[in-house]
């Protein structure tokens, strides 16, 4: 399957897909954990105000996010193998699928649990996936070059 094949919209499931190989139960366990430990920092050290909800469930979607889509990457057994191929051959369309569902969601929880109107949510939001983006994009990149070298 190579880029010439493939249109825009079929790239774009194909990403979806590629992040549904993820270990999303694990993914989850460590998002709450993190959350969780961002509530206990927040309540040790009296950081109470409203939005003390936003924070931390902003760390756990990133998290959540973080180990399910670097663990798609990571993942060897299972599913389709030209599912896999395709992922590797564009790791930065890969990593795109996370982001853009942290974006979302991100951005939904910050106007929801903070005070922030709704462009401050989206700003955050963004900047949320962005640095994901990078670093699923970036294991991405490494662990295709080592599938395609054979390592």
């Amino acid at each position: 399957m190579s880029s010439s094949e493939v249109s825009p919209r079929e790239s774009g499931t194909l990403a979806a897909a590629a992040a549904s190989r993820g270990p999303w139960k694990t993914a989850g366990a460590v998002g709450l954990v993190g959350a969780g430990a961002a509530v206990g920092v927040d309540l040790v050290t009296l950081h109470w105000s409203l939005g003390i909800l936003a924070g931390p469930a902003s760390i756990g979607l990133f998290l959540f996010f973080l180990v399910g889509g670097a663990g798609a990457a990571l993942t060897k057994k299972g599913g389709d193998h030209r599912l896999r191929r395709w992922s590797a051959e564009h790791p930065w369309q890969a990593a795109g699928a996370p982001a853009a569902a942290l974006a979302v969601t991100n951005a939904v929880t910050q106007y929801v649990f903070s005070s922030d109107g709704i462009f401050a949510s989206i700003f955050t939001g963004l900047w949320h996936a962005a640095i994901l983006y990078a670093i699923v994009g970036v294991v991405s990149s490494v662990v295709g070059a080592r599938k395609r070298s054979g390592g």
